[in-house]
């Protein structure tokens, strides 16, 4: 007898076969209505959780880019970049050889690429792909900042012009975003803008990458900074030296001056030059007393027979083009009565002005009060003389002189 699950019996054959064809034709295995089958394929695609965001980020730092994808099932992720199409990634699996490139994934769904060390030519698009049949991409971009940066082949370096001449400075900086370039004077005093012979302007900043300096004055000249600054820090800054070149100029306050014998008389002069000058004084235009030294106090010894000190001490303090000469004489006897000459001299030139100095007859014991009572017999009178009656002295040897 055979039976139905008798693998061996014909009929055993036949039944599985008749239960096999049921079961393909079942909605099971392909009898599913077009419709919700077609339905049931579209929930499962992969799908874009958002977008991708856009990124600023500073060179030198890390940046990273999120893909979120929905039932990926099977399909892979992959990443690359816009511009040229490079691959950058596949799925879990980093194919470029740049070391700065990585991957990370999270429950099979997040994708993130890594950029670090970032770098100006990572500035860009990056690209997000899912192999579907027609291809799914999205696409976040990065902007890189970069700190400004000055070009110094393109900027001006020291300057050297004459007074009265134009002097036009120029700064050129790099950077992303664009630097702003400004101007100041290092030492922080306004700058003196001149826009025609008549017409200056102090201004504490100028603002753009030319900074012109019309008909340039001794007043002008010092150390001008130029900055750049952007988003980026740190901002950067170049020092520019504008030397403004003219012959000496020379300014006495007093050129009378009296003393009583025996005190230390204090004669001072103001220069103005530049380039430095070589300054020194001459006493009755013959005889040189000291060359100048720049911001020192240096005794000049001028030996007599009744003193071995030294006689005179001269000061010079130096600022930028201008200098202040103080010429000290010890113990002022009627041999220091005469004229001196406060001297400077550059390569542009020389100048000078004299100072005459007398002696007060009769505050100090008594004596000649000019240095012309050496060569005549005109006296002032020998009683005590008040400052207020210097002029009537003066008169009075200049109308014996007259007399003569």
């Amino acid at each position: 007898m055979l039976t139905v699950n008798d693998p061996g019996s014909g009929l055993g054959y036949v039944l599985s076969a008749c239960v096999l064809l049921a079961s393909f034709n079942s909605p099971a295995y392909g009898t599913e209505d077009p419709e919700a089958h077609n339905l049931r394929h579209q929930r499962l695609q992969p799908e874009f959780a958002g977008p991708i965001d856009n990124l600023t980020v500073p060179v030198g730092k890390e940046v990273s880019l999120s893909c979120v994808v929905n039932n990926l099932g099977e399909h892979k992720v992959g990443w690359l970049r816009s511009r040229d199409q490079t691959i950058l990634t596949l799925h879990t699996r980093v194919v470029t050889h740049s070391p700065r490139i990585s991957i990370s994934f999270d429950n099979h769904r997040t994708f993130t690429l890594h950029i670090s060390r970032v770098k100006e030519s990572d500035k860009g698009c990056y690209m997000c792909q899912v192999n579907t049949p027609e291809m799914k991409k999205q696409s976040g971009c990065i902007d890189v900042h970069v700190p400004p940066d000055i070009i110094s082949e393109y900027s001006s370096s020291d300057t050297a012009v004459n007074e009265g001449d134009n002097v036009t400075l120029s700064c050129h900086a790099t950077g992303h975003p664009q630097p702003i370039v400004t101007w100041r004077r290092e030492n922080g005093e306004p700058m003196l803008i001149r826009k025609n012979v008549r017409d200056l302007t102090l201004v504490d900043v100028h603002r753009g990458k030319t900074l012109f300096l019309w008909k340039v004055d001794r007043r002008q000249m010092g150390a001008y900074l130029c900055i750049a600054a952007n988003e980026v820090p740190p901002a950067v800054s170049k020092r520019v030296i504008v030397s403004v070149n003219f012959q000496p100029t020379i300014v006495i306050p007093n050129q009378l001056v009296g003393s009583p014998l025996g005190k230390e008389v204090h004669l001072e002069c103001y220069a103005e030059a530049y380039p430095k000058t070589i300054n020194y004084w001459v006493k009755n235009r013959g005889e040189i007393l000291l060359e100048g030294t720049e911001n020192a106090v240096v005794p000049v010894e001028v030996i007599s027979s009744s003193d071995s000190r030294a006689k005179y001490t001269i000061q010079e303090n130096r600022s930028v083009y201008k200098v202040y000469m103080s010429l000290f004489i010890k113990d002022f006897n009627m041999s220091d009565v005469g004229t001196y000459n406060c001297v400077a001299t550059n390569s542009l030139g020389r100048a000078e002005a004299t100072i005459r100095l007398y002696n007060l007859t009769g505050a100090g014991g008594g004596g000649q009060d000019h240095p012309e009572d050496s060569e005549n017999s005109a006296r002032c009178p020998k009683h005590s003389i008040r400052p207020f009656l210097l002029i009537l002295c003066l008169l009075y040897v200049s109308r014996f002189m007259s007399s003569r």
